[in-house]
């Protein structure tokens, strides 16, 4: 008798028919009879399968053998069948017999190509497809980003509507409504890649996008938010339109589209010269993946939906030499809002599905980069075991981490290029400047002085590498810069002033640069104009804007043909050469170049005078403004006196190069 296989494109099969969960509480001895029970009725039936994950790997590989995790019905007596060119070994099955592990070796002799693997017990068997890659070629192999780069963040749902037909599908109806801000709206992958000109034609060279993983098909009750916006029992449902809760790890989520429009998209970007991030989530599931109620292994989450801590956001515990057990304990294990089963990569097998569960999308998609969620709620341990096997695979893949914290002596702890005091170097490349974020919303919308910046710069030395740093003025999970009490479009201009020319890699918020409104979420998460047939206006084009918008759509498009043709910008060491309270200075110098960058932040006209020591000033006739309206500014004995008009910025630079340029 044969079994059965299922597999649903783009996740999990029969998400709503989830097994239940284990019952770890039922006594012992009880629970020694009932799963006895439950192997010998196993035994009178046929196993079935419902997914293999990884579905595939590639030939010559760094990580080999590759850890396969296959789910199903009737795997207490399961083994494995496998042709030649690959072998199995190191089975470990689940008592509930709907979970079994393996080793998956791929020899020298394996050939690319899809290979069966037979599932047999006593009963029956069971064929399921696996497939075996070649190795990528030079060029698929990940890029990297760097301070050259300028990223830019999109969430796919908010961004713009390119295929209508996935708005409602069929496996997951009645999520789309966008008058309801937790609901999907009909953005996609195919919306984004036909936006790809207009990101070009802004100067954005790598795209990050929030989560494509699969996620629940109907309402999430779990999750419910009232009117004025609270968390609460007694609020509406929401829906995961944001990607944060997946039930599927090796899916895509349908609203946005299928694997291969993901592909599609990837490759039409990498052919544009772009470089693709992927955000990944190892901390937590989203409540209704299959595990939460039914667990591959017991210690698979930290706790259980009955059973569990929440969250208490502590942070700082994980790097402190001597941190509150107890808080380090729920900042580590608890679960977010108290809600998202917090996933437990101390478990060895989690660890190695996590971890090749990067590398797959990676190797699938052709990524260039990964930000990782939530990086200070898991183990340092683990952050270097995974880091090692991406670098391992993938050298030039640059690893971007969030910590959401002011506090740049925190932040800087979880940069790699060391080992700190607990011993592990994290290995991950960058994070993002919350710190200088938090500065720049302080100085340019709540008028805090412009000390505040050179002050945050100053603590570059606590970094192993402050010059890749994510630096941004806005995300997803904070207010828009627009939404802040007390925000004006010359803050914002200032602000993308300071971003653009400052160290760092720059990150843009889809819409920012229009200048789009939104508080807290879900506000700051609104369609861009013009991403859907019949929208009222159309942003995406110049015509389209009104005067407010292509003011800052024109004021970032030229700040960023700015730092594409002046290396320093990108480059180059920053000095501060003046600040005070309503004004700053700083250069921006190379061996070979220097950029001035002024920035008056009074309501008033300002003089600053700069003394200058770069070899490029001594043979230049004067200061060529290259931004604003000052000119030509006269270098005279080594010094420059500048007028900057009220709420104006001006980036100078040696009038010989101008010639040298061809500017």
């Amino acid at each position: 008798m044969s079994g059965l296989w299922q597999r649903k494109k783009g996740g999990v099969a029969d998400r709503g028919s989830a097994p239940k969960a284990w019952r770890w509480l039922v006594p012992v001895a009880l629970a020694g009879v009932c799963l006895a029970l439950a192997a010998r009725q196993s035994d009178d039936e046929s196993p079935s399968v419902r997914s293999v994950e990884p579905p595939g790997w590639w030939l010559d590989h760094t990580l080999n053998p590759v850890r396969l995790l296959i789910s199903g019905q009737h795997l207490h007596q399961a083994r494995l069948k496998v042709p030649k060119g690959v072998k199995v070994s190191n089975l470990r099955r689940a008592e509930s017999g709907q979970y079994l592990f393996a080793d998956l070796e791929i020899t020298p002799k394996a050939k690319a190509g899809e290979l069966e693997i037979e599932v047999l017990t006593r009963s029956g068997q069971v064929k399921v497809p696996f497939q075996l890659m070649e190795p990528a070629r030079e060029t698929g192999l990940p890029r990297g980003f760097s301070s050259d780069d300028v990223m830019y963040l999109i969430m796919p749902d908010r961004f713009a509507n390119g295929d209508p037909s996935n708005d409602d599908p069929p496996q997951s109806p009645g999520l789309f409504d966008r008058s309801k801000p937790r609901h999907y709206h009909g953005g996609d992958l195919r919306g984004v890649q036909d936006r790809l000109s207009y990101l070009r034609d802004l100067g954005i060279t790598t795209l990050w996008l929030t989560p494509w993983y699969d996620n629940v098909n109907h309402l999430n009750r779990r999750e419910k938010y009232t009117p004025d916006n609270r968390l609460s029992p007694d609020g509406v449902p929401s829906t995961d339109y944001h990607g944060y809760g997946a039930v599927d790890f090796y899916g895509v989520e349908e609203h946005l589209g299928s694997m291969e429009e993901l592909v599609e998209l990837c490759r039409a970007a990498r052919g544009q010269g772009f470089r693709m991030v992927q955000d990944q989530v190892a901390n937590h599931t989203g409540p209704y993946h299959p595990w939460a109620t039914n667990p591959p292994t017991p210690t698979w989450f930290n706790g259980s939906a009955d059973h569990h801590l929440a969250n208490s956001w502590q942070i700082w515990t994980a790097a402190a030499a001597h941190p509150p057990a107890d808080k380090l304990k729920s900042t580590l294990e608890g679960w977010f809002i108290d809600i998202l089963p917090d996933l437990n990569q101390n478990d060895p097998e989690v660890s190695r599905y996590l971890i090749q569960n990067s590398l797959w999308w990676v190797g699938m998609a052709g990524l260039d980069g990964v930000r990782q969620d939530t990086l200070p709620y898991a183990p340092r341990s683990y952050w270097a075991r995974w880091t090692s096997a991406l670098k391992r695979q993938y050298p030039d893949l640059t690893i971007l981490g969030e910590l959401l914290d002011g506090d740049p002596e925190l932040v800087s702890f979880f940069q790699g290029g060391r080992a700190r005091f607990d011993g592990v170097d994290s290995g991950v490349d960058t994070l993002f400047d919350f710190p200088m974020y938090f500065a720049i919303r302080d100085v340019f919308v709540k008028g805090q002085p412009m000390t505040r910046l050179s002050q945050t710069l100053a603590a570059d030395t606590n970094y192993v590498n402050p010059d890749v740093l994510v630096t941004f003025l806005g995300l997803h999970d904070v207010p828009r810069f627009m939404g802040e009490e007390g925000a004006t479009l010359d803050g914002l201009r200032q602000a993308f002033t300071f971003l653009l020319t400052t160290r760092g890699t720059p990150l843009i918020y889809y819409g920012d640069e229009i200048g789009m409104n939104g508080g807290r979420d879900p506000q700051n998460r609104r369609d861009f104009p013009g991403g859907w047939p019949g929208d009222a206006s159309n942003a995406f084009e110049a015509s389209g804007r009104t005067a407010p918008q292509e003011s800052i759509h024109a004021h970032v498009r030229k700040l960023l043909t700015l730092r594409r043709e002046l290396p320093a910008l990108r480059q180059g060491r920053q000095k501060f050469l003046f600040a005070d309270a309503k004004a700053c200075a700083f250069e921006r110098r190379t061996a070979d170049e220097s950029v001035l960058v002024a920035i008056n932040n009074a309501s008033a006209e300002r003089e600053i005078e700069l003394e200058l020591d770069h070899p490029a000033w001594t043979v230049a006739s004067g200061l060529t403004d290259r931004l604003g309206d000052l000119g030509v500014v006269p270098v005279q004995k080594g010094r420059a006196r500048l007028r900057l008009p009220a709420r104006q910025a001006c980036v100078l630079v040696p009038a010989v190069a101008l010639v040298r340029s061809g500017s």
